[in-house]
């Protein structure tokens, strides 16, 4: 009998945001699904709501009569409808209303898409708040990818995961040179997402800051420095980095303080969403990011990312963050059911005692930390350190979060 290798289109890996997103169509008339570009959004949407009409606003004609002429757009393509990058057209969210508000109670008849958060959430909150239920997908888990993951960890090694990254066309299709696939994405995402946002006059500027910011992936944010580094004004980074949060580009990481209101005056902490994005600008392939003396910070980036993954979906009632004083810094700070976890991120097979010595005092310290301190590393079976101390497979973080 023969067997039939699947297509490259037909390599779907399964989205723990599914179920999510079928929930919310059940109980609101819109659903919105936003996310980073080549994160999956539409192949996710088009697999769960195969029934309804489908139009990509990513076509220019298609866009300007959502724009112009949004009434004769929806007559066109009548509900169940799914809309794709649906930031293109603004004023598309009034009308929208309209025909949500002909018949509030059927549910799910509107699917919407886009790759521009902020800008959408700002749509949504004056024209469908109340009617929309909004959702965020993220590039592949290693717990989506599951066995492909595995097995490709273990045939090409952890330089290979860390340069590759976790953006599902380079999963379907793993003959693809990561730089390939990040030089034709930074590309695209400058000419369309950064030009429209800002109408950045030099496009060259953008991708330098691009690029001091990834240094700086892992660190704390200094705003001042940024600007000297790329010659620009503190008032420009503002708006770059407003853009590289709207886009899902980047997550700043706020400091945990039991004083809550000290979270908001604290520098927080500069994470890229995508190691493979950030191995790209930091012009690393996998014969040299293992040697790299920024591999710390690398490796860090990649277990941030599966934890903001995890608490997104799994675990949306707990909280990330990270903790900072005078004398030690710990990477990750769990807050969970008036619980606290604390974990460290070591580019390491074999954490010793000493590596675990400034969480260990500040878990004395913070009322209601429990044990034990966590080492996410890259150890093959977790083992104890110490009495309240564990090193963890980074790979395997959900079985100890």
């Amino acid at each position: 009998m023969e067997v039939r290798l699947p297509e490259l289109s037909e390599i779907v890996y399964p989205r723990d945001l599914s179920a999510s997103v079928q929930r919310h169509a059940r109980h609101f008339p819109a659903v919105i699904v936003t996310g980073a570009r080549q994160t999956g959004k539409t192949t996710l949407l088009t697999r769960l709501f195969s029934g309804h009409h489908y139009v990509s606003l990513d076509l220019p004609a298609e866009a300007q009569l959502a724009e112009e002429d949004p009434q004769s757009f929806l007559d066109r393509h009548p509900a169940p409808l799914l809309i794709d990058e649906v930031q293109y057209a603004p004023k598309l969210f009034r009308h929208l209303k309209v025909e949500i508000d002909r018949n509030r109670e059927a549910a799910g008849r509107y699917v919407l898409t886009g790759s521009q958060k902020l800008s959408l959430m700002r749509e949504v909150s004056d024209s469908l708040a109340g009617r929309c239920g909004v959702l965020e997908l993220e590039a592949l888990s290693i717990h989506e990818l599951g066995s492909a993951f595995a097995k490709r960890e273990a045939e090409e090694g952890i330089a290979e995961i860390l340069v590759r990254g976790f953006m599902p066309q380079l999963w379907k299709d793993l003959a693809l040179r990561p730089a390939d696939f990040f030089r034709s994405y930074q590309a695209t995402y400058l000419e369309r997402d950064v030009r429209q946002i800002l109408n950045v006059t030099s496009l060259r500027d953008f991708d330098r800051f691009m690029r001091a910011c990834a240094i700086r992936s892992g660190q704390l944010l200094n705003k001042s420095e940024l600007g000297k580094e790329v010659g620009v004004s503190h008032k420009t980074v503002d708006q770059w980095l407003h853009v590289l949060q709207a886009t899902d580009q980047i997550s700043l990481l706020e400091p945990y303080f039991q004083n809550i209101g000290k979270r908001l005056v604290k520098s927080p902490k500069l994470y890229f969403n995508d190691v493979g994005l950030l191995c790209f600008l930091l012009g690393h392939n996998r014969a040299v990011v293992a040697q790299s003396y920024l591999i710390g910070a690398i490796w860090e980036t990649l277990v941030f990312g599966e934890l903001r993954k995890y608490i997104g979906i799994e675990a949306p009632e707990a909280s990330l963050w990270f903790y900072r004083d005078q004398s030690r810094e710990i990477d990750f700070v769990i807050e969970r059911d008036g619980e606290l976890t604390l974990a460290e991120s070591k580019w390491k097979e074999l954490p010793s005692p000493r590596d675990v010595r400034q969480a260990l005092a500040a878990q004395s310290l913070l009322r209601n930390a429990r044990s034990p301190v966590m080492v996410f590393c890259r150890t093959r079976q977790s083992h104890p350190i110490g009495p309240d101390s564990l090193a963890v497979n980074a790979f395997r973080l959900r079985e100890h979060v």
